[in-house]
Protein backbone atom coordinates (compact mmCIF):
# COMPACT_ATOMS: atom_id res chain seq x y z
CA UNK A 1 0.00 0.00 0.00
CA UNK A 2 3.02 2.27 0.81
CA UNK A 3 4.72 1.32 -2.27
CA UNK A 4 2.72 3.55 -5.00
CA UNK A 5 2.59 6.80 -2.12
CA UNK A 6 5.99 6.88 -2.48
CA UNK A 7 6.01 7.62 -6.46
CA UNK A 8 3.12 10.00 -5.85
CA UNK A 9 5.12 12.03 -3.08
CA UNK A 10 8.37 12.23 -5.56
CA UNK A 11 6.53 13.41 -8.21
CA UNK A 12 4.89 16.28 -6.29
CA UNK A 13 8.25 17.43 -4.77
CA UNK A 14 9.42 17.22 -8.18
CA UNK A 15 6.84 19.50 -9.99
CA UNK A 16 7.08 21.89 -6.97
CA UNK A 17 10.69 22.22 -7.31
CA UNK A 18 10.22 22.49 -10.84
CA UNK A 19 7.33 25.48 -10.58
CA UNK A 20 9.58 27.19 -7.94
CA UNK A 21 12.75 27.56 -10.33
CA UNK A 22 10.19 29.03 -13.53
CA UNK A 23 8.60 31.80 -10.60
CA UNK A 24 12.42 32.41 -9.59
CA UNK A 25 13.65 33.56 -13.41
CA UNK A 26 13.06 37.21 -14.12
CA UNK A 27 10.29 38.12 -16.32
CA UNK A 28 11.18 41.50 -17.25
CA UNK A 29 14.69 42.46 -19.18
CA UNK A 30 15.94 46.10 -18.55
CA UNK A 31 15.17 48.40 -21.58
CA UNK A 32 17.73 51.24 -22.48
CA UNK A 33 16.54 54.17 -21.29
CA UNK A 34 16.02 55.70 -25.27
CA UNK A 35 14.04 52.76 -26.16
CA UNK A 36 11.98 53.04 -22.97
CA UNK A 37 11.18 57.15 -23.92
CA UNK A 38 9.98 55.89 -27.22
CA UNK A 39 7.74 53.09 -25.94
CA UNK A 40 6.24 55.65 -23.08
CA UNK A 41 5.91 58.00 -25.83
CA UNK A 42 4.17 55.37 -28.50
CA UNK A 43 1.73 54.08 -25.27
CA UNK A 44 0.58 58.15 -25.55
CA UNK A 45 0.10 57.84 -29.23
CA UNK A 46 -2.31 54.88 -28.08
CA UNK A 47 -4.08 56.93 -25.58
CA UNK A 48 -4.41 60.04 -27.68
CA UNK A 49 -6.04 58.02 -30.79
CA UNK A 50 -8.31 56.23 -28.17
CA UNK A 51 -6.87 52.86 -29.29
CA UNK A 52 -8.24 51.36 -25.85
CA UNK A 53 -11.75 51.83 -26.90
CA UNK A 54 -11.52 49.29 -29.53
CA UNK A 55 -8.72 47.00 -28.54
CA UNK A 56 -6.89 45.04 -26.27
CA UNK A 57 -3.60 44.81 -25.14
CA UNK A 58 -2.73 41.94 -22.73
CA UNK A 59 -6.41 41.27 -22.70
CA UNK A 60 -7.95 44.14 -21.19
CA UNK A 61 -9.65 47.26 -23.49
CA UNK A 62 -12.51 47.36 -26.12
CA UNK A 63 -13.82 44.26 -28.12
CA UNK A 64 -14.68 45.62 -31.05
CA UNK A 65 -11.49 45.34 -32.76
CA UNK A 66 -8.72 41.70 -31.93
CA UNK A 67 -6.46 42.27 -29.03
CA UNK A 68 -3.19 43.81 -30.45
CA UNK A 69 -0.60 42.21 -27.75
CA UNK A 70 0.98 39.73 -30.33
CA UNK A 71 0.49 41.55 -33.55
CA UNK A 72 3.58 42.43 -34.86
CA UNK A 73 5.38 38.72 -34.39
CA UNK A 74 1.62 37.43 -36.38
CA UNK A 75 3.26 36.01 -40.02
CA UNK A 76 2.67 38.81 -42.56
CA UNK A 77 1.66 41.80 -40.06
CA UNK A 78 4.57 43.81 -39.36
CA UNK A 79 4.87 47.61 -38.73
CA UNK A 80 4.13 48.16 -42.81
CA UNK A 81 0.85 46.19 -42.32
CA UNK A 82 -0.30 48.34 -38.96
CA UNK A 83 0.38 51.47 -40.71
CA UNK A 84 -1.24 50.92 -43.53
CA UNK A 85 -4.01 49.30 -41.56
CA UNK A 86 -4.11 52.78 -39.60
CA UNK A 87 -4.22 55.04 -42.16
CA UNK A 88 -6.85 53.37 -44.64
CA UNK A 89 -8.85 51.58 -41.48
CA UNK A 90 -11.78 48.47 -42.48
CA UNK A 91 -15.16 48.17 -41.46
CA UNK A 92 -15.64 49.37 -38.07
CA UNK A 93 -12.34 51.12 -37.51
CA UNK A 94 -12.13 54.35 -38.91
CA UNK A 95 -9.07 55.60 -41.14
CA UNK A 96 -6.91 57.99 -38.81
CA UNK A 97 -4.49 60.71 -40.12
CA UNK A 98 -1.75 60.17 -37.74
CA UNK A 99 1.51 61.69 -38.53
CA UNK A 100 4.80 59.40 -39.53
CA UNK A 101 6.40 60.02 -36.24
CA UNK A 102 3.39 58.68 -34.17
CA UNK A 103 3.01 55.96 -36.46
CA UNK A 104 6.53 54.93 -35.67
CA UNK A 105 6.43 55.39 -31.77
CA UNK A 106 2.88 53.23 -32.19
CA UNK A 107 4.78 50.43 -33.48
CA UNK A 108 7.83 50.74 -30.83
CA UNK A 109 5.26 50.80 -28.36
CA UNK A 110 3.63 47.43 -29.64
CA UNK A 111 6.33 45.99 -30.51
CA UNK A 112 8.03 46.32 -26.50
CA UNK A 113 4.10 44.91 -25.53
CA UNK A 114 4.62 42.02 -28.12
CA UNK A 115 8.13 40.99 -26.84
CA UNK A 116 6.90 40.74 -23.22
CA UNK A 117 4.36 38.07 -23.99
CA UNK A 118 1.41 37.51 -23.38
CA UNK A 119 -0.13 38.42 -20.23
CA UNK A 120 -2.96 37.19 -17.89
CA UNK A 121 -5.73 39.97 -17.19
CA UNK A 122 -5.76 38.87 -13.34
CA UNK A 123 -2.32 40.58 -13.29
CA UNK A 124 -3.23 44.37 -13.83
CA UNK A 125 -5.23 46.75 -11.94
CA UNK A 126 -7.59 49.72 -12.96
CA UNK A 127 -6.62 52.78 -10.97
CA UNK A 128 -9.30 55.55 -10.17
CA UNK A 129 -8.06 57.34 -13.42
CA UNK A 130 -9.07 54.68 -15.67
CA UNK A 131 -5.49 53.66 -16.60
CA UNK A 132 -4.26 50.25 -16.10
CA UNK A 133 -1.10 49.36 -13.75
CA UNK A 134 0.25 45.90 -13.26
CA UNK A 135 1.05 44.79 -9.92
CA UNK A 136 3.73 42.75 -9.37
Amino acid sequence: MKTPLVPFVLLCMAFMAYTISIYQRPLRHPVPAEDASRIAQGRLVWQKYNCQSCHQLFGLGGYLGPDLTNLLSTPGKDANYLKAFVRSGIRQMPPFDVPEEELELLVEFLRAADRSGKASPANFRIKSDGMIEAHD
